[in-house]
């Protein structure tokens, strides 16, 4: 079988390194820790590999969210690529993926507002979409991901993403030790980043 991964550079590839754009994938932090930048920072660099649809269903389209959405990310920059859909339950995003031209790529921020998903509902997905990739986003309690059903989809992804201190630690199953491909940390801002991890070291 050949698998498609995608021709990542940059920080990207230092962080991600080539990774297939199909399955799962669990972005998890804390509230203030920069996790909604990140989510649509790459987001938007994801719209270069396929289309994406990000639903907000924790913030939904709020004057936070569309501030980090036009102002800090520009995300306008990428126009179609991209569509915010707001608080659209697994019902109705299945409906959605089931339509021609429907996105590759698929945000949801955050699974612990999708009332009532279970594991069954998470499998299915994968395996009615599986040329598909789901990005959910999870909080955070302990270091860990918050709930049973964050933990197991963090167990089942292939890239697993912490959040921490405006610093996203990706774990890849894409990593490559002979380049350094996928071993470095992302900064997602730097002035705040290096405010906490250069006093800490």
């Amino acid at each position: 079988m050949r698998f498609e991964c995608a021709e990542f550079d940059g920080e990207w590839l230092r962080s991600f390194g080539k990774p297939e754009l199909r399955g799962s994938w669990l972005i998890y932090g804390d509230s203030g820790s920069g996790k909604t930048t990140f989510n649509l920072q790459l987001a938007k660099y994801l719209t270069k590999f396929g289309r994406v649809a990000y639903d907000t269903i924790e913030q939904g389209a709020c004057e936070s969210f569309k501030n980090a959405w036009f102002g800090l990310v520009k995300m306008d920059e990428v126009g179609s690529r991209i569509v915010l859909i707001e608080k659209e339950t697994l019902a109705e995003l299945r409906e959605r993926l089931q339509k021609r031209r429907s996105p590759e790529i698929i945000f949801i921020d955050s699974l612990h507002y999708w009332l009532g998903f279970k594991i069954n509902d998470y499998m299915s997905l994968l395996n009615d979409f599986p040329q598909k990739l789901f990005v959910f986003i999870a909080h955070e309690k302990g270091g860990e991901p918050k709930g049973d059903m964050a933990k197991y989809i963090r167990y089942n992804s292939d890239v697993k993403i912490h959040v921490e201190h405006f610093r996203a630690f990706v774990t890849t199953r894409f990593a490559n030790a002979e380049t350094g491909d996928g071993t470095e940390p992302y900064t997602i801002w730097e002035e705040k980043a290096n405010e906490y991890w250069l006093n800490k070291v």
